[in-house]
């Protein structure tokens, strides 16, 4: 009896492929046939040249302009505090009472001081006079006579020497009354009344000065070429050619009142590299306060037809940026540029792009040079990804101890 095989369905189908593929890769002529791929899609997008400018941010803190410190020249025991912790004050108002009693006292002494030396001084004049007559006469002796005219001379120099006593007698009494030196706010109250103070050692309070108030920051020596370029001259010599600075507080709202270069430092400080600067705003509403940490911006770079692209269309490589620009004729182009500025998410080029120019935002890894792409339009790829273009913002720059770069 003859056995026939098995009928294997898998083994059909495998057969059937097989002769599919071979059919597909063998035309006619027996030649292989090699399916090309299309050329990749790349999102791309055309230079324009618009005006922009870019601004430099530098992390700062506020000063008040003069911080008096108040103590006070005689010792006593505190017996009045006369304002409010914080509070503002105005020049000449009351601030401490020390006891006066013991002051009032030493005054009343030396007021009677200096009458028993005016009264020993009228004696000493009259005797004087008296022995001038009589040794005219040639009464008394030469001696008597001088010896008047020294007790004179003794009771006068006496009596400048009380009224002097007399005088720092008063300024003690003056001095046990502590008045604001100028107008400003009070800090808090460091001795409360009742406590002991010491003559220019105790520490009472602080009074702070708040219109204008200045901003201190550090320029490193790189921004300050900058900065010197496009000022035409070093900065502090025309303060008022200097541009205006912005103020951006903590909370990421800007200052409404603009600042003026007040004070730029002579030498650079060897350990940072960084050179000090101080501008004076306005503070008429107290909004600034001593000590806070507040962003001064300021315009560092101004072009009429500046080019911005994506940071995401540009590739570094050892300190070189290139981007892939497409031709006429679609094909991959890799150009070096150059490009030092950062506004928000994009880079402003120096040089490399030319308006008009196409230039890879998206796909770059699918790109290589002198290949062919199909180039689509930034704007679709902003619609189907949700990308949008970015409004221009300041460059952020490092901490002013850290040389003050972006």
């Amino acid at each position: 009896m003859r056995v026939f095989p098995r009928f294997e369905p898998r083994a059909a189908w495998r057969l059937l492929a097989l002769s599919l593929n071979f059919l597909a890769l063998f035309g006619c002529g027996g030649k292989a046939q090699v399916a090309t791929p299309p050329p990749p899609e790349v999102s791309v997008m055309q230079v324009k040249v618009a005006p922009i400018t870019v601004y430099d941010e530098y992390v700062a803190q506020t000063q008040a302009p003069d911080t008096i410190e108040i103590r006070s020249q005689v010792t006593g025991l505190l017996e009045q505090q006369a304002f409010a912790d914080g509070a503002r004050v105005r020049k000449g108002a009351l601030l401490y009472v020390i006891d006066q009693r013991p002051f009032e006292a030493q005054l009343a002494q030396a007021r009677a001081t200096v009458a028993q030396a005016e009264a020993n001084l009228i004696n000493a004049q009259q005797s004087l006079a008296r022995t001038g007559r009589l040794i005219a006469q040639k009464a008394v002796s030469q001696q008597d006579y001088d010896a008047a005219v020294a007790q004179e001379k003794a009771s006068t120099a006496l009596v400048d020497a009380q009224k002097a006593l007399l005088r720092d007698a008063e300024l003690n009494l003056e001095f046990a009354t502590i008045h604001a030196r100028r107008d400003g706010v009070m800090s808090s109250s460091l001795i409360k009344p009742g406590a002991l103070v010491t003559a220019q050692q105790t520490l009472l309070a602080t009074l702070y000065s708040n219109d204008p108030m200045w901003v201190i920051f550090s320029i490193s020596e790189d921004r300050l070429l900058e900065l010197q370029k496009r000022l035409k001259h070093p900065p502090g010599e025309r303060p008022d050619q200097a541009p205006p600075f912005r103020i951006r507080l903590a909370d990421g709202t800007d200052y409404a009142l603009p600042g003026k270069l007040n004070f730029v430092d002579a030498a650079i400080d060897q350990k940072s590299g960084t050179l000090q600067v101080r501008i004076s705003v306005p503070n008429p509403e107290r909004l600034l306060r001593p000590g806070l940490f507040v962003r001064v911006i300021v315009a560092a770079f101004e072009s009429p037809n500046a080019i911005r692209i994506p940071q995401k269309a540009v590739q570094e490589l050892q300190g070189l940026k290139s981007v892939y620009v497409i031709s006429a004729d679609d094909k991959a182009e890799q150009r070096t540029v150059a490009a030092t500025r950062l506004v928000g998410t994009d880079w402003v080029v120096d040089s490399g792009l030319a308006a008009g120019d196409r230039v890879v935002i998206e796909g770059i890894g699918k790109v290589r040079p002198g290949g062919q792409v199909r180039p689509r339009p930034a704007a679709d790829a902003a619609g189907a990804d949700g990308a949008a273009p970015v409004a221009p913002q300041p460059a952020s720059a490092a901490p002013a101890q850290a040389a003050a770069r972006s």
